[in-house]
This record gives structure tokens, sequence and C-alpha cells, in this order.
């Protein structure tokens, strides 16, 4: 069965949501109002100052808005002023792309390193090789598609070639790699002449986003309920997935979308802080600054049962599929600790990581379980594409939501 990629506004937030089914297995939020800075934006930076010690310099973007911009490893920055020694210094204007939001006392994070991201493939500036995903299993397709790439790799970029790529004619592939190149072309042109804190490129929305990089064998329908949202995505469906276009419906039924797939309901849980599994036991989800804490309890699963060993790696792997799921709905990111329930059996360990890998690898984000401390914590770091669902503000958007409702069920009580 397929996937439907739902569009639709929410108060002051553009929410697209992939459905399975009836079920919600990932959210993706944009501000209607955008700020300054976003998440794959591509900035004309003046660099304030380098700090040798952290190796890092800190780079205006817009006029009181800085970033950091790491110097380990840095390749040779778009720039107008190219230094003999090669280095980066204080006053020089540079093209930098945002790779991490700021988030409460952290700054932005921008890389020199710019990424123009299709549907097949990442051009990557400054790094001529290239690279595959690691979903992409079959050795001879990777081989195919290394020597498909390489042809068109070089002057000064590099190509990593991502899932969808696996299934794709060399046709399409060659037309987004010209398309790629074209906009390279462009923001090289414009990056040594523009001035400081030109905006060269805004991020994609990420409705845009969704499009893009959901897998077109599984994705069946794109529906909105807006008609500025329908004709933006047909817009960009035309020029750059026109294979995709007939899947982009207008729904127009009485019943509201929200309603028919139980929008609100699905949004509150997954918020929630505790989640029920069908065998009694249970899972809370803690995020923190630095990490999150997934914790296992039996709760009503041990009840009236034997506490074997068969019985509690049955729970953990039930656990462990849930857990592979929250981790993609709730965006998750960075480090992840989880303590499953404890297991005496080094083969019961075995088996429980050798599942929770497999659910993990259907995350189209990178996801690595990295190992089981010798706490018994498994550890699992998951890539940061955008802010997770409890940072979005959605606690205070689906209460206000309520009081709304709350709201018109008295003002119609009352004409009654």
């Amino acid at each position: 069965m397929g996937y439907k990629l739902l569009v639709t506004p929410y108060q002051d937030k553009i929410i697209s949501a992939l459905y399975d089914g009836k079920r919600m297995v990932q959210v993706s939020v944009d501000e209607k109002q955008k700020s300054q800075i976003c998440l794959g934006g591509i900035y004309v930076g003046k660099v304030n100052n380098i700090v040798e010690n952290i190796n890092a310099a800190f780079v205006e973007l817009a006029p009181g808005v800085t970033a950091y911009l790491s110097l380990s490893g840095a390749v040779q920055p778009i720039t107008a002023n190219v230094h003999a020694d090669g280095k980066i210094h204080a006053g020089d204007e540079l093209v930098v792309q945002v790779e991490r939001e700021p988030v409460k006392s952290k700054l932005a994070s921008v890389t020199c390193a710019i990424n123009l991201t299709g549907k097949y493939a990442v051009l990557i500036h400054g790094k001529e090789e290239i690279g595959i995903s690691s979903k992409i299993m079959d050795q001879e397709t990777r081989e195919k598609l290394r020597e498909f790439f390489l042809q068109y790799a070089g002057q000064g970029y590099g190509f990593i070639i991502r899932t969808n790529a696996a299934s794709a004619c060399q046709e399409e592939m060659l037309e987004e790699i010209y398309s790629l190149q074209a906009r390279y072309r462009k923001l090289y042109e414009n990056g040594v002449h523009r001035t400081r804190f030109s905006v060269l490129e805004g991020s994609l929305p990420a409705y845009l986003c969704g499009l893009r990089d959901q897998y077109s064998n599984l994705l069946d329908e794109i529906i909105t309920d807006e008609v500025p949202l329908y004709q933006e995505m047909e817009a960009y469906l035309k020029e750059y997935q026109p294979k995709d276009r007939n899947k982009l419906k207008m729904y127009s039924d009485e019943l509201p979308m929200k309603t028919l797939y139980s929008f609100e309901h699905r949004l509150r849980e997954a918020l929630q802080k505790k989640i029920w599994l069908k065998s009694g036991a249970s899972l809370v989800v803690e995020p923190t600054e630095a990490l999150t804490v997934i914790d296992v309890n039996t709760g009503k699963a041990v009840k009236g049962r034997g506490r074997g060993e068969e019985h509690f790696l049955k729970i953990n792997l039930e656990a462990a599929k849930e857990i592979a799921f929250q981790i993609r709905l709730r965006n998750l990111s960075g480090i992840i600790l989880v303590d499953f329930i404890d297991m005496e059996k080094e083969e019961s360990d075995a088996v429980l990581l050798r599942a929770l890998r497999e659910y993990l690898a259907s995350d189209p984000v990178k996801t690595t379980l990295v190992d089981m401390t010798p706490l018994h914590l498994v550890e699992i770091t998951r890539k940061k594409v955008r802010r997770p669902l409890h940072e979005e503000g959605f606690e205070r958007i689906l209460e206000n939501g309520k009081n709304e409702c709350d709201a018109s069920a008295c003002a119609g009580g009352d004409r009654v």
C-alpha cells in the first residue's frame, strides 16, 4: 500500500503530513511568515572574527544575525577575495549555507560546502567525488550509478547519489544533473559579485521538500485543501517532477480533510510523553537539550504472566518497532538513548539490536544504531534535518484550537 502526503494550513503554520493509510508517519512544519535565517538558505555573509583556539569563524548573515562556521576541514569558499594562504580571514565576504538552525542559546551553524539538493542527487561544492546512499544495497546498481555520475563531477564539485536514483532512468537523472549544474553556475557567479547579506537562495518549504524527498514509487497521492498551495505544488511538479504531477489532488469533499484524517488527534498522540503498546507495556519519551531518552516499561505486560527471558524479548521487539516509528514521526534527531528491559542472554540482545537496526533502516533520514553500552543503553544517532515536533509549539496551537472548538460548541448550544 502506498502513502498519501497531505498539505494543509493550520493556524500560523503549513503542515505536510505523510500518512500510511489512516496513520500519520511523518510531519513537517513551515511558518507562514518565514524567519530571516532558514535551514538550507544560502547567503553572502561577512566574517566578523576568527577564533583560533576553537578553529572557527563567526559569520554575520544579516545585520545583527551571527552564525558559527567550523574551519575544521572547511572547503575553499565561494568568494571574491581569495588569499594566497588559502585561508579565511576576518572581513572576508563568502557564500555560506545554513546547516543547523539557531536553537535557544546556540547560534545557527553554516558551512562553505554548499549543497544543492535534487530528487536523485545532491551537488556538493568543494568535493570532487561521488558518494552513494547506503540505502542502495545492490552492488551492481551502485557501480552503474557511480560510473554515470562520475562523468559529470569535477570542476570544483561532486555528487551524493540519493536513494531515489536507484529506480530512475538515465534521462531523468541527466536532466536533473544539468539543472543542478545550472544552479551551481548561477550561484557561483552571484556569490562572487553580490554584496554581503544577500540571499542567494532561500530554503525550500517543507511541503515542497516532501514532494522532492519521498520515494516516488511509494507515494500514491499528494492532497491539499488550499488553492494557493495546490497551485504552488503544481508549478513545482511541472518543472521538476512531471512524472508525479498526476498524483496531486485538490480535496473538496464536504467533510474537512483534517477531520477525515483525524489530524489534531494524530498530532496530540505525537506529542504525548507516554505511548502504550498493545502488549500493555509502554514507552516514555523525554527530549532534553542535549539528547532524547526513551524508556521501555513493562507496565501491564507482566500481569499474570511469567517474567521469562522470552517474554521480555517479545516486549522489547514490540518496543523497538514502535521506537523506530516514533523517532520518525516526532522528527527526533541527534543522540537518542533507549533503555530497553534488561535481558540476561547476549543472544537476546543480538536479536533485539538486529531487529531495531532493520526498523531504523526504513527511515528516509540517516539514522544509525551505534551500539549497546555496558549499562545496556542503546545508542542511536539521527541526522538533524528540521526541528523536532516538540519544538514547533504545537501544544499551544492545539490548545487554542480546542478552546475555539469549545467556544463554538457553547455558542451553538445557546442558539438551540
